[in-house]
């Protein structure tokens, strides 16, 4: 069973930054990807930022250029982070980490985000 704990959440002014951070336990196995996922309130869950085993990465239109996903350490391929910057309220979300190790998708407990005043 693969295990993911999520950290750096909580609560920022507009125009802050935050990092979140994510690692993978209970496997020996290298995950093949991992990713940031962020449900608002009310609405479906979607991907924020993804991260492939190799360097491949790919980020959601509303974070170009605003989040930046990567790797801790560049030799551990289990734990990613992911760095928010200039943080609108649209930002607000639960996000939740995700790692795909031999074709089944994990995810975390999720970490709340919130971008107010």
């Amino acid at each position: 069973q693969v295990h993911l704990v999520e950290s750096g959440g909580g609560l920022v002014q507009p125009g802050g930054s935050l990092r979140l951070s994510c690692a993978a336990s209970g496997t020996l196995l290298t995950p093949v990807a991992m990713a940031w996922y962020r449900q608002p309130p009310g609405k479906d869950r979607e991907l924020v930022a993804g991260l492939t085993a190799g360097t491949e990465t790919k980020y959601a239109d509303s974070v170009q250029g605003r989040f930046r996903i990567s790797r801790p350490d560049a030799r551990a391929r289990n734990a990613v982070n992911l760095q928010m910057n200039n943080l609108g309220p649209e930002d607000t979300a639960v996000y939740y980490c995700s790692a795909v190790v031999r074709g089944r998708t994990y995810w975390g407990q999720g970490t709340q985000v919130t971008v107010s005043t």
